[in-house]
């Protein structure tokens, strides 16, 4: 006999949820987002019923069961940011040289790092919107993996080679995420 293992997603009020297959669509007050999950390397089906999406499989190993769980986390990722939106606060630290940031089209330039005279560029993913206020950069958007690639893109151009880490501190560092869009 087949067993069945299904995890559920609550649809929150407000929000909107279109399935086709595997693609998933989530259309709140912040905006629309859409994911396709064929890609999944496990038999998965999704579903909407009543007020929640229902996620299955009829494989029972591990690994697949894991799936639906990876699968329910990004449609409850997806929601969060339609209705709230996400923000991720970066501080710019320095000793000597002062650095400053600069948005510019889907590009963050990074100048005087370490006194460095080329720009050190960091790449904005997706829709993502980045502020600099003063000593800090904040990255907002609604979708997670775009808001936290784009602030991982900004660590990791200021990353430090070939030097003792607990001496040179300089760089570029997320300091606080939260869910919510600031103004």
């Amino acid at each position: 006999m087949l067993q069945v293992v299904s995890r559920s997603v609550k649809i929150p009020d407000g929000i909107t949820v279109n399935v086709d297959g595997l693609r998933v669509e989530v259309i709140g007050e912040k905006g629309r987002l859409e994911r396709d999950f064929s890609g999944s390397p496990f038999p998965v089906e999704i579903k909407k019923e009543d007020n929640e999406v229902v996620v299955s499989t009829y494989d029972t190993r591990r690994r697949s069961i894991a799936m639906i769980g990876t699968i329910c986390a990004h449609i409850n990722n997806m929601m969060k940011g339609v209705s709230k939106g996400f923000t991720y606060k970066l501080k710019i630290v320095y000793a000597h040289f002062p650095i400053s940031v600069k948005v510019e089209g889907d590009k963050i330039l990074i100048e005087n790092f370490l006194g460095e005279r080329a720009p050190r560029v960091a790449k904005i993913v997706g829709n993502t919107k980045v502020f600099v206020k003063g000593d800090d950069v904040i990255v907002q958007g609604i979708n997670i993996e775009e808001v936290g690639q784009t602030a991982a893109n900004i660590e990791q151009a200021t990353r430090i080679k070939n030097k003792d880490p607990r001496k040179f501190l300089d760089g570029i560092y997320v300091y606080e995420k939260h869910e919510g869009l600031e103004e």
